[in-house]
């Protein structure tokens, strides 16, 4: 019965792989060291590079995990609670810091917007109904990243920015629906599509430091729309059916 059970038992070459994913996650948080270095710099295009690569480790190491069954493999270890620590570092902290001491908000405004977005986002990752049973986010789900690579790609004069920025942290708890672009399964051949599309945009705009004509800033604000909207634009025309 023993060797049985013994049998069953994960090798230590396949616990290790599986701790190895979680590695693989941690350095997510170690990108986003190396980013805040650039930010502090005021290097703007590089520290969205650091947070590109933060953002496809974060893409990935779901679906490894998944294939290496890491969650029955190595138990004592919560890779949900370790990729909230590193998403809030990557996706809330970094881009807070960047938005709040690149001059892009009102002087006044700007420290307490900073405390706004880390307090509300804090609150929204402890949040067990983020996500909707579609799995849909529920309110702005805390992109920050996103967030401040569109006011850098706008550069909005401050007021304009503020106010951005003030209305995010409110939409952070209004209950719309917001599109997950890849557990979402209505239409995500052409949400795939559109999040490569944006990726290479993106690479283009960083390379181009912020530079870049009026048409990809019209598609990079296309595809945010999509995103965000989507989900509402769906259902107001199933209404009218």
């Amino acid at each position: 019965m023993d060797s049985q059970e013994d049998s069953l038992k994960p090798t230590p070459v396949v616990r290790a792989a599986a701790f190895s994913v979680h590695i693989f996650t941690a350095f997510g948080a170690a990108i986003a060291l190396l980013a805040m270095l650039e930010a502090v710099r005021e290097h703007w295009a590089a520290m969205f590079g650091w947070l590109g690569v933060a953002l496809i480790i974060d893409a990935i190491d779901g679906p490894i995990a998944r294939l290496l069954d890491v969650k029955t493999v190595q138990p004592n270890w919560s890779g949900d609670v370790l990729d909230l620590v590193v998403d809030f570092v990557t996706y809330v902290f970094v881009p807070a810091y960047a938005i709040v001491a690149s001059g892009m908000l009102l002087p006044v405004a700007a420290p307490l917007l900073g405390i706004a977005i880390i307090v509300t986002s804090a609150l929204y990752f402890a949040d067990l109904r983020m996500k909707a049973d579609d799995n849909h986010f529920r309110g702005f789900p805390a992109l920050w990243n996103a967030a401040a690579f569109y006011l850098f790609l706008l550069h909005w004069p401050p007021l304009s920015s503020t106010l951005l920025v003030a209305a995010l942290v409110v939409l952070t708890f209004v209950p719309f629906h917001v599109l997950h672009p890849v557990r979402v399964v209505r239409l995500r051949w052409l949400t795939m599509s559109l999040i490569v599309l944006w990726g290479v945009l993106a690479f283009y705009v960083l390379e181009m430091d912020f530079r870049v004509g009026t048409g990809v800033t019209v598609a990079l604000c296309a595809i945010a729309f999509w995103i965000a909207f989507s989900d509402a634009l769906i259902r107001l025309v199933r209404s009218f059916e």
